[in-house]
């Protein structure tokens, strides 16, 4: 058996650490790690909030990690308890912005028994549950959460707080229940552990969710590849998808029909489709879209913003922006604000080219009720090919592709694979395009339910791909394959209420002999059809070698005492 440490928890247990417990499929186990009069102890009053009883800081935001941990608990189906060091810590912070939190898997197992592929790295949590038992011991934990206690503070995240109720009412607040389930799925499963800048695989060998990663430009699976081919898949967007096939045959129910693009139809020289990263705010793209002439919205260089192409201030030649779409320059001022002078000089629609180098273009955050036209970002690239035809007359339609769902490439849902990479976040993610919006993309949006699977979300399907199968019954079976999904896995032969004392042997297909003999009570038209019919089931297990002759008597003996039961 290998071991692999993954993740180093980033601080030790400060106190006695107090488990509590998610009392479903899976045993989900939140240990505090905070000192006294800190973190999950912090002692400040507050008011109960959204369905979340607790009546201190400290409180609530253990109960909040519980409340998450329920909602994987009662999603996955492990007999092993699943154990998270959690503590609540000042990280970084500033006034526009702050790490939320992290979680990880705290070790990587292989070829132990149990795994579903050889050589093939699985975290801590997942191997527990495919082994059965505890396989790194039961003084450590499988995942490690740190999440920023600074939040809500003077001087981080202005005008953000962590909202800490169950009924998803955060308004512009974080919701810390998505957060968690996100952060929790990380350390379950959803991250690979390959190289993302030169591409070389854990110690050598890959990992349950990166050889299912596919790339479209040379048709190989990332464990097919060299490390300098994954390195430069990494960092290709949208030509990365996960080839799982839960997930595949998941996305049609889950992700909506139309990608968002800038369809440029003239000058011939730049005439193409365009990825955009789409708005928060104003009118969605829709089909067939906004079609007009792209121009640059032009603005005073003054305090509001230094350049004329910033659109921080009102426009100066509203005249000619006027029914057309308006392109302006990233910087200085807030997204709404520039697409909202763009509104009233009265552009259709509005681009913003980045300032920095990247692909594929991310999104525009913010809200503006009063905004309603459509607005979308567009590489730094991208924005220079347009401004360099403008003089040409740029004829543009922004809106959606309906060939293809919002987040898939040729159906298989897209990995966010950006340029540059970014660390923490490349490939172990959802692409950004995805629509609606995932749990499992990179950044957090507001329109998320705490869904985690079908039909609001793809991350319970991706976690069936890399091995959390469903299993009921909890007997180590893929209930898919399981032919007794509600097996009696009591260690001695039960015959209705009679404990024969006879070892209950477990099969690989999901049966027990106790499972067996109640098969054939369920098929029997009368008590002598039924003890007939366990004399025929004996002697084959006897003749296997399964049971001995003695075995055989004493269950036979019981089943014909059983005519009462009958």
């Amino acid at each position: 058996m290998a071991i692999r440490r993954l993740v180093v928890a980033a601080c030790a247990i400060l106190c006695v650490a107090i488990p509590t417990r998610a009392y479903a499929n899976t045993h989900i186990v939140v240990v505090n790690g905070n000192a006294p009069g800190v973190g999950f102890n912090d002692p400040t009053p507050v008011a109960p909030v959204g369905g979340n009883p607790g009546t201190t800081v400290g409180d609530q935001r253990l109960r909040a990690f519980q409340f998450a941990a329920d909602r994987w608990g009662e999603t996955l189906d492990s007999i092993v308890d699943v154990v998270i060091l959690a503590t609540f810590e000042p990280l970084t912070c500033t006034a526009t912005t702050a790490v939320l939190g992290s979680a990880g898997p705290t070790f990587a197992f292989r070829d132990f028994p149990g795994a579903l592929l050889p050589g093939t790295w699985y975290v801590s949590a997942l191997a527990d549950k495919l082994t059965g038992t505890d396989v790194a011991g039961s003084d450590e934990p499988d995942i490690v959460a740190r999440f920023n206690s600074n939040l809500g503070q003077v001087g981080c995240l202005t005008g953000t707080r962590w909202y800490l109720g169950f009924d998803q009412d955060h308004g512009a607040n974080v919701d810390l229940v998505t957060v968690l389930e996100h952060e929790f799925a990380h350390g379950l499963g959803f991250l690979q552990t390959a190289s993302i800048s030169n591409g070389a695989l854990l110690a050598g060998f890959r990992d349950a969710y990166n050889h299912l990663i596919f790339y479209d430009t040379t048709g190989k699976q990332w464990d097919e590849m060299t490390d300098a081919e994954r390195a430069a898949s990494a960092k290709n967007p949208r030509h990365v998808v996960f080839d799982g096939a839960t997930v595949t045959r998941a996305v049609p129910s889950v992700l909506q029909v139309g990608t968002p693009i800038l369809r440029i139809t003239s000058p011939g020289v730049i005439a193409g489709t365009y990825a955009v990263g789409t708005a928060a705010f104003g009118q969605p793209l829709g089909s067939p879209g906004t079609i007009g002439q792209i121009v640059f919205g032009l603005d005073a260089a003054d305090a509001a913003g230094p350049s004329t192409t910033d659109g921080c201030s009102p426009f100066t030649n509203a005249a000619a922006v006027a029914g057309k779409i308006a392109l302006v320059d990233r910087g200085t001022c807030g997204f709404v604000v520039k697409v909202k002078n763009a509104q009233n000089a009265g552009a259709v629609a509005a681009i913003i080219a980045d300032n920095v180098a990247g692909s594929p273009p991310p999104g525009l955050g913010g809200t503006d009720a009063t905004i309603t036209i459509p607005a979308v970002r567009v590489t730094l690239a991208d924005g220079d090919t347009i401004k360099g035809q403008l003089a040409a007359g740029v004829i543009a339609m922004l809106g959606l592709d309906l060939g293809t769902r919002a987040g898939t490439e040729l159906g298989r849902a897209l990995l966010f694979t950006p340029d540059p990479i970014q660390p923490g976040s490349s490939v172990s993610h959802w692409d950004t395009v995805a629509t609606p919006n995932q749990l499992m993309e990179p950044t957090f949006n507001g329109d998320l339910t705490h869904s985690v699977k079908p039909p609001e979300d793809l991350t319970l399907p991706l976690l069936r791909d890399i091995g959390w199968f469903p299993d009921a019954d909890l007997d180590l079976v893929d209930d898919a394959v399981d032919e007794c999904p509600g097996s009696d896995l009591r260690a001695t032969v039960f015959v209705g209420r009679e404990n024969t004392g006879v070892a209950n042997a477990f099969f690989a297909n999901g049966c027990t002999i106790a499972d067996l003999i109640a098969k054939v009570r369920a098929g029997a038209k009368n008590h002598g059809a039924f003890v007939s019919g366990v004399a025929h089931l004996l002697n084959s297990l006897k003749k296997a070698g399964i049971i001995s002759g003695k075995d055989k008597g004493i269950i036979q003996s019981a089943a014909a005492r059983s005519k009462a039961e009958c």
